[in-house]
């Protein structure tokens, strides 16, 4: 089968002025629970269910085509990663973001849906807050929480860019990964995906991690992100959702790579496990062992991870206030 050659997209403006809000489904071809719940979005505007009044919404049902189609987490590679527009494409999911960062920067906000591989409560990621650095400037933190705080979920994890710029440090030591994978995850901007280049245009994103990839309530939750964000946003006359006040907020702290295929946890972890100081967490093929440095939460593990690529992720509470809620909310 020949390589896609385009990319699906569903728009609808509403007759009155307002924000331009974009939802991705399929960033990474597994993960369908966004997929089916547009799909759904959009037979209830097209059978007049629900109405777009004010702005305009865009919605990508399946925005990795390629990966979709092989149903997997990638096509040539993680479209998430390295995200930015390119005059000579190497891999497939470059001619995509060729396409992808136009869209992206002609939107005001972001919802991005996605899954996990392992089992875990649902969460939201933010990006940092205000601030004016090198790294990841930004001055929509407020508006990107309290969008946060409607989606549905009550947890929140924050850290994602920073930790990388960390991680990569460690990363260019590694030859374990091809070429090209090595080349793409040692780079600086590794760490850019959708959310991080919707926040450098000027916009403001949330990634929504619905469930565990197959799990059933995964395409609801990502269902009723949708809804709430319309309605949140002004852009349909659906009653504005409720904020929640029991936050849990985590940040991630740390980034750990499998290095090698026979590097193995010690057990089956799930995002948000939490695990204790000196606890042991997997073994690498040498014999030597992982062990957590101080108290915290596993985050995004992946058993199968090719080597060079995030093992998992260590998280720990976060200080942050998220609109207006103490992390101590919980």
């Amino acid at each position: 089968m020949s390589q896609p050659s385009h990319l699906k997209t569903i728009c609808y403006r509403g007759f009155a002025h307002g924000p331009k809000l974009l939802v991705l489904g399929a960033v990474h071809g597994n993960e369908v629970c966004g997929t089916r719940a547009i799909e759904r979005i959009c037979n209830e505007i097209d059978a007049g269910l629900l109405s777009i009044s004010c702005g305009m919404v865009t919605f990508v049902p399946i925005t990795n085509p390629l990966a979709y189609i092989r149903q997997q987490r990638a096509g040539d590679r993680n479209l998430n990663r390295n995200l930015r527009s390119t005059g000579v494409p190497q891999d497939f999911e470059d001619k995509l973001a060729n396409a992808l960062c136009p869209l992206l920067e002609s939107h005001d906000v972001l919802l991005d849906l996605h899954s996990f591989h392992t089992g875990g409560e649902p969460f939201a990621m933010l990006g940092p807050a205000n601030n004016r650095g090198e790294l990841e400037p930004f001055d929509k933190a407020c508006e990107e929480e309290a969008l946060a705080r409607r989606l549905g979920p009550r947890r929140i994890v924050e850290g994602w860019l920073d930790t990388y710029a960390r991680g990569v440090k460690k990363r260019t030591a590694n030859a374990s990964a091809s070429e090209r994978a090595n080349m793409l995850s040692t780079d600086p901007a590794y760490g850019v995906g959708t959310t991080e280049y919707m926040r450098s245009r000027g916009g403001y994103a949330i990634t929504l991690e619905c469930g565990q990839h197959a799990a059933a309530e995964a395409p609801e939750v990502a269902y009723q992100a949708i809804k709430n964000s319309l309605a949140h946003l002004g852009l349909s006359p659906l009653k504005p959702p409720a904020a929640r006040a029991d936050l849990e907020v985590l940040k991630i702290s740390e980034v750990i790579d499998r290095n090698h295929p026979e590097d193995s946890f010690v057990r089956a972890w799930a995002s948000f496990d939490r695990v204790m100081v000196g606890e042991l967490i997997g073994s690498r093929h040498d014999g030597s062992e992982v062990r957590a440095e101080r108290d915290g939460y596993i985050l995004f593990p992946n058993p199968n991870a090719l080597p060079g690529n995030e093992w998992f992720y260590f998280a720990d509470l976060s200080a942050r206030t998220v609109d207006g809620v103490p992390a101590s909310a919980r």
